[in-house]
């Protein structure tokens, strides 16, 4: 109880006018720079370090929470409408938004976001205020055998879920962490795949990556077929959730929170891991297989819910522990030692008022985010009425200006454009294109936990299977790779009966 009457008092410091407007502005700037291609919630955070120094550290924080949630509905937008992800965060909402787009179902699939991303915050909200101790307690005791398994199951799930067939998502995951070892070794310093080039010594950037592969490869695919079906604009369609529409999501709204506020609260990849394991979790689940692919809606509202309450997670542990797990929350992290504050187990102690306030303004800014986003979600649609060669022109431009905005380097958009060809590639010969970008952005980590695991053992293999949970995970890995011979076996045996 002490938690909740705290949280009554961050409210009384949220809701002040000034702060009020401070998370408005947030909300406000972070939807405006979520649309725009590489340029995410941390960039943003990052670019208003220097603009926020003058304020109160409470509203400072506010408006930086604000311009979380914002940027992450910001990116699903142009995710779901543009097949062109605005962060890592939002690349699964592309995979079944973008073809209810296509079909006139825009309006509907952003609304399903908009929900989800009310729902997932609401929750991992709630979540945060109740279990902060316990999870950060949990998280302390989760090591690299851990951490390994739980990367080697996305691995596992995005081959067996996507594409046509298992040795095509396989192709593809490989492609991702082929390219996801471009740069310089983590433990030993050695370039690896770079052909010489410095400007490739750091890796090449997930953002650059998810924008290359979907949104020039789309552009690059459309254009290709341009000739053969003539370009007509993409209608809009009805812009409210149906009965049925809603019957479908509301389980999706709920499950995702408790798939993406752990994987928030632990150091395993930001909210790219929840978003594709909600994902796994809502196909497995549904009852109109035959949609998924073509737009199934349950596809946008369990991830999009993931994604938001991963980033109340991910609160968890910066604040009780100092421990950022995102790039958003470094950035915060840095914003804080800023004000001369240091998060950890005493700063609910020594900070109540700004911590609180913090919390009980992510609630006030998910409610100005429905609040505005749901009745902008026809107009935000309506950018599909623009014909498609001017419409994947425009896409091309905000993905040269995104990619060249991660690192200000000419060769970010070389890198760019032959991403892109790969992804047309990709299309023309039916490989998935999400194994590729779960590939770049786990494979680094997954490579450096291994070799954290190993060195642990003295380079002995148990060493990987020496936890209780790495052993859980692995078996849940076996069920995977085990389920669909025995489907088949049992199907063969009933036909024979």
């Amino acid at each position: 109880m002490d938690a909740f009457n705290s949280l009554l008092d961050g409210f009384g410091t949220a809701l002040t006018p000034i702060n009020l407007l401070w998370a408005v502005i947030g909300v406000l700037l972070g939807t405006a720079i979520g649309v725009l291609p590489g340029i995410g919630p941390a960039m943003a955070v990052a670019l208003l370090l220097p603009v926020t120094y003058g304020l109160d550290p409470i509203g400072a924080f506010i408006m930086f929470a604000g311009i979380y949630y914002g940027a992450m509905f910001g990116g699903s937008t142009t995710s779901i409408l543009l097949n062109t992800p605005g962060e890592s965060a939002a690349v699964v909402a592309a995979m079944e938004g973008n073809p209810m787009a296509k079909s006139g179902r825009g309006a509907q699939a952003l609304a399903a976001a908009a929900v989800g991303h009310f729902a997932g915050g609401l929750i991992g909200t709630l979540l945060l205020v109740a279990l902060a101790p316990t999870v950060a307690k949990l998280a302390v005791d989760i090591g690299a055998p851990d951490y390994f398994a739980i990367m080697v199951l996305a691995f596992i799930a995005v081959t067996s879920v996507l594409g046509s067939s298992r040795i095509r998502g396989l192709a593809s995951l490989l492609i991702g962490l082929t390219l996801g070892l471009v740069g310089l070794d983590q433990m030993t310093g050695q370039q690896r795949l770079t052909f010489g080039s410095l400007q490739l010594a750091d890796g090449i950037d997930v953002v650059i990556v998810a924008v290359g592969l979907f949104a020039i490869g789309e552009a690059l695919w459309v254009a290709a077929h341009l000739r053969r079906r003539p370009p007509e604009p993409i209608p809009v369609g009805r812009p409210w959730l149906g009965r049925d529409d809603v019957n479908r999501t509301w389980k999706s709204w709920l499950r995702g929170p408790f798939i993406g506020f752990p994987f928030g609260a632990i150091p395993a990849g930001g909210a790219e891991i929840p978003t594709f394991l909600s994902y796994v979790t809502e196909k497995r689940l549904s009852k109109h297989k035959d949609e998924w692919g073509k737009g199934a809606i349950e596809g946008v509202a369990g991830p999009e819910s993931a994604a938001s309450a991963s980033a109340a997670g991910t609160l968890v542990s910066m604040l009780t522990l100092g421990l950022p797990t995102t790039a958003v929350a470094a950035v915060m992290l840095a914003a804080f030692q800023q004000y001369g504050i240091q998060p950890g187990p005493l700063l609910f102690e020594r900070e109540p008022d700004l911590v609180w306030g913090l919390i009980a303004s992510l609630f006030v800014g998910m409610v100005l985010l429905l609040a505005l986003n749901l009745p902008l979600a026809p107009v935000w649609a309506k950018l599909l009425r623009i014909p498609r060669p001017y419409l994947y022109a425009g896409i091309m431009f905000f993905a040269a200006v995104g990619a060249y905005a991660v690192g200000g380097e000419v060769i970010d958009l070389v890198i760019l454009l032959i991403i892109g060809l790969i992804g047309f590639g990709m299309r023309r010969y039916g490989l998935p294109v999400l194994p590729a970008v779960i590939g770049v952005i786990l494979g680094p980590n997954a490579e450096q936990q291994l070799r954290r695991a190993l060195q642990i053992s003295d380079g002995s293999v148990t060493g990987l299977v020496n936890t209780p949970f790495a052993v859980t995970v692995y078996a849940v890995i076996l069920v995977l790779l085990a389920w669909p011979m025995l489907a088949k076996a049992v199907r063969r045996g009933r036909v024979e009966a």
